[in-house]
C-alpha cells in the first residue's frame, strides 16, 4: 500500500491528504490535524522509515527549515520513492510583469524562503520542488473576501500576477509521482490583475467593486503591501510538459466560477476529482 506522510497539514495539504485517504491510501501528517506531533522524534522518523511518498508543506522560518533541520537526515536516508517540496513563486522576485520559468535566478525578497527552496532541491535526487503563486479554492477565494467586504482594489495599472486553484496543485503533485524530479512552477494559463480577480468576483456575487485606492490609502498589512510590490508571470510549461500536467480551472473565471457553484458544505469540502496514480 502506498504510504503518503506530510509535514504540515495547511490548507493545500490537507486536499492531498484527503484524495489520497479517499483512493486507499495509508496517509500519516503532523500539524494540529494530523495524527503525529513535530517533536515526537521517535514516531515521526518511524513514520518517515515507512513512507512511500514524503511530502514536506512547512514554510521556513528565519533561521532556516525546521522540517530539513530536524528530519533532513532521516528523510534523505528514507526508502521513500517520492519526496515533495511545497515552496513558493516568491523565491524568483519581482520580475516586472515578464514571464518567470524554472530556470530563473533566485532573487526573492525572503531569504529564508530563498535557501529553503535550494535546501530542498539538494537533499535527495528523488526530490520535487513545486514552486506555487497565489492559491485559492473552497473558503479561500475572492468571492469570499468580497462577501466579507475584504476586498481591495488598488490603482496600480500594469501590476499582474499568477494563480492555481488548490485542487490544481493536488492533480500536478499526484501526475509528479510518476514523473521525473525537479522544480516544477504550478500555475494557471491566464496571469492578469489582482484587480481583475476582485471584480469577477463581485460580478458573481452580484455586489458593487471595491473603491479604487491607492496603495497607500488602502491601509494593507506590511505582507499585503510587500504582494503588489513585486509583479510577474508564472509559466507553467514543464509541469506540462513532463508530468502530462493541465490545471483543470486554466483561468480565474472558470475557478470563481465552479467555487460559486459549490454552495453544499459537502461539495466544497470533497475530495479533489483528480484521480492518483496507480498504486503500485
Amino acid at each position: 500500500m502506498s504510504n503518503l506522510l506530510i509535514f504540515g497539514l495547511g490548507y493545500t495539504a490537507s486536499r492531498l491528504a484527503a484524495s489520497a485517504s479517499f483512493l486507499g491510501w495509508e496517509v500519516h501528517a503532523t500539524g494540529s490535524a494530523g495524527d503525529l506531533h513535530f517533536d515526537d522524534v521517535g514516531n515521526v522518523k518511524l513514520a518517515i522509515a515507512q513512507a512511500s511518498h514524503i511530502l514536506s508543506s512547512v514554510p521556513p522560518v528565519v533561521d532556516g527549515d525546521p522540517v530539513l533541520q530536524t528530519y533532513g537526515e532521516a528523510i534523505c536516508a528514507s526508502p521513500a520513492q517520492w519526496i515533495g517540496y511545497l515552496s513558493s513563486t516568491g523565491v524568483y522576485g519581482d520580475t516586472r510583469g515578464a514571464w518567470v520559468d524554472e530556470s530563473a535566478h533566485i532573487k526573492g525578497r525572503r531569504e529564508s524562503r530563498n535557501q529553503a527552496d535550494r535546501d530542498w532541491q539538494k537533499l535527495s535526487p528523488k526530490t520535487r520542488v513545486f514552486r506555487l503563486p497565489g492559491i485559492y479554492g473552497p473558503g479561500r477565494s475572492a468571492l469570499d473576501r468580497v462577501k466579507q467586504g475584504k476586498a481591495h482594489r488598488i490603482d496600480l495599472p500594469n501590476q499582474v500576477f499568477s494563480r492555481i486553484h488548490v485542487d490544481d496543485i493536488v492533480s500536478a503533485v499526484q501526475a509528479s509521482f510518476d514523473g521525473p524530479p525537479g522544480v516544477y512552477n504550478l500555475a494557471d494559463d491566464s496571469p492578469c490583475s489582482q484587480n481583475q480577480v476582485i471584480e469577477a468576483a463581485c460580478d458573481i456575487a452580484g455586489l458593487d467593486y471595491p473603491p479604487l485606492l491607492s496603495l497607500e490609502a488602502a491601509g494593507l498589512s506590511q505582507e499585503g503591501r510587500a504582494f503588489y510590490s513585486e509583479n510577474r508571470r508564472v509559466s507553467n510549461g514543464k509541469a506540462k510538459r513532463l508530468l502530462g500536467w493541465t490545471p483543470r480551472y486554466a483561468d480565474f473565471a472558470t475557478g470563481l466560477r465552479v467555487l460559486s457553484a459549490m454552495t453544499s458544505p459537502a461539495i466544497a469540502n470533497a475530495p479533489p476529482p483528480a484521480a492518483i496514480p496507480v498504486q503500485r
